[in-house]
């Protein structure tokens, strides 16, 4: 709201300038030459001492018929560019791969496992639907030593 304010001066201030300097410009050829001599020196001392305004310089930008544009890069978009893209996606996907590997060996292992102890053991089938017998397989067994 402010920013629309202080435009809206900026307008009004700019007219009422161009307003003036039409003005002065109308009568300026009925001056004397001594007074529109110092009044040349005045402008050219105000002018140098104005605040200079930014000047912007339009760079061309290259742009390929139908293509990206190529302004910013030296060669544009080479392979090793798009390998570097690509490639934090691969290790991404391989590290997932891998972690999905490890889980799948591990599960298999504790399955084996249990099926050798069903096979081995004597205990009846009843015992393995027990919640804690997974508890006592997981537990390591206490070495027995054998007495005489």
């Amino acid at each position: 709201m402010k920013t629309q304010a202080s435009s809206i001066d900026m307008n009004r201030v700019d007219r009422l300038g161009q307003a003036y300097a039409r003005r002065l410009n109308e009568h300026a050829t009925d001056l004397p030459h001594d007074i529109s001599e110092r009044l040349r020196v005045a402008r050219m001392q105000a002018l140098s001492v104005r605040k200079r305004e930014p000047v912007r310089v339009l760079v061309p930008h290259l742009v390929a018929a139908g293509g990206p544009d190529l302004s910013g890069f030296s060669e544009g978009l080479n392979l090793w560019r798009r390998l570097a893209s690509v490639l934090p996606l691969i290790a991404l996907l391989v590290g997932l791969a891998s972690i999905h590997i490890f889980q799948n060996e591990l599960r298999t292992d504790e399955l084996a496992s249990l099926d050798t102890e069903l096979l081995i053991d004597d205990l009846p089938p009843s015992a393995y639907t027990d919640p804690g017998f997974m508890v006592f397989l997981k537990t390591p067994s206490p070495q027995v030593k054998e007495s005489d």
